[in-house]
């Protein structure tokens, strides 16, 4: 990474830690989305991985409509921007059926997609959507190896011709998620995305034949949706690679994204030789990796001691013990995973041309906005 890139000026003032978004890369991002998608039409991004309406804007400024999200709120959040299609791509149980077709009700021009894989979970479904008078439409979820949610292709037809047969039902087509593709090689992702897809669309092909309605594929993430699109008439749901982390970019160089965002933190301690504390705990980083949770620019080669709540230790190599920062030091930290960093800020500072210029808020941070 250039790291007079992410140097900003006017730091002074920025209470620390501060997530920070470059806009101008991830605008370069976005157009190599598209380009590597084939086309705006062809994109289903996921807005988990920000969770902020003015990344929605953005998007939709640059001709993409469709959006796939994780929870209510952020599905209310790109309708409420405008957003023609939303996936809730996350089993609806419980309160959330009700939310989802309130959500479905409150915003009649966007076009709603539940998930579901499971015969009680869907009849429940097509019961509330029945009571209410309307049509909930679905894609089945179909698990191709991540082992998450999902039905297995092979048991993936009787389900589906069972849930076509329900009032109140819609079924639209397949949802497939394969977050278990993370080989480095791009070849050997690409093959694992061909043995994949073969049973979807032997599937789609029988539905097809049969005369049920299958004609939406939504299919891959960040590190496979290339080779996805490949594929004609299949639909991809990138989300990372808009951001983009120093994970992915650690593990996926062949992709030709950058990453967009930075931690702004300081350093406040020297508990020992060659050892300085910032102010970077995981409650400011995603926690979820195992340290390092991320990488500080110029001082990629310390080492981490340990982290809490609101400190990071880092030790400097033998040798270079010297270069440890001061005491006030201002710092620029790469999250090893940007999804979960998110949605530990109430606000994105975003820089452009070496300066802060606007807050947005993430404005899906909660689980609830108003439904």
């Amino acid at each position: 990474m250039q790291a007079d890139r992410y140097r900003l000026r006017d730091t002074g003032a920025i209470v620390t830690p501060a997530l920070i978004y470059y806009r101008e890369i991830i605008e370069e991002n976005i157009l190599a989305m598209i380009r590597l998608a084939g086309g705006t039409q062809r994109l289903w991004p996921h807005v988990k991985s920000h969770k902020s309406a003015d990344m929605v804007r953005l998007l939709l400024a640059h001709g993409i409509a469709r959006f796939k999200c994780a929870t209510v709120a952020e599905a209310e959040m790109a309708a409420a921007c405008g957003a023609e299609q939303v996936i809730l791509a996350y089993p609806l149980v419980g309160p959330n059926i009700g939310r989802f077709l309130r959500l479905k009700a409150a915003f009649p021009a966007t076009g709603f997609f539940a998930v579901g894989d499971d015969e009680g979970q869907l009849r429940q479904l097509a019961e509330a959507a029945r009571a209410e008078g309307t049509r909930a439409d679905v894609l089945l979820d179909i698990d191709d190896g991540l082992h998450r949610t999902g039905v297995p292709v092979e048991r993936a037809e009787e389900l589906y011709r069972l849930a076509a047969a329900l009032p109140g039902l819609g079924m639209r087509g397949l949802h497939v998620y394969d977050g278990h593709r993370h080989e480095d090689a791009p070849e050997e992702r690409a093959r694992g995305v061909d043995a994949d897809v073969a049973g979807v669309y032997a599937l789609r092909d029988r539905l097809t034949a049969a005369g049920l309605p299958c004609g939406i594929l939504v299919m891959g993430g960040s590190p496979s949706f290339p080779c996805h699109a490949r594929y004609p008439g299949v639909y991809v749901s990138p989300g990372t690679c808009l951001i983009q982390d120093y994970g992915y970019a650690s593990h996926f160089p062949d992709l030709p994204f950058t990453v967009g965002a930075m931690l702004l933190t300081r350093a406040i301690s020297h508990p020992g030789p060659g050892m300085f504390t910032v102010d970077l705990g995981y409650k400011g980083v995603a926690a979820d990796p195992v340290p390092p949770r991320a990488v500080i620019l110029g001082y990629e080669d310390a080492v981490t001691v340990m982290q809490n709540e609101e400190h990071w230790v880092l030790r400097m190599p033998q040798g270079a013990e010297a270069r440890r920062p001061a005491i006030g030091t201002e710092l620029y930290a790469a999250p090893w995973h940007i999804c979960p960093t998110s949605a530990l800020y109430p606000e994105i500072l975003v820089a452009q041309a070496g300066a802060i210029v606007a807050r947005w808020p993430v404005t899906a941070r909660n689980r609830a906005i108003t439904l």
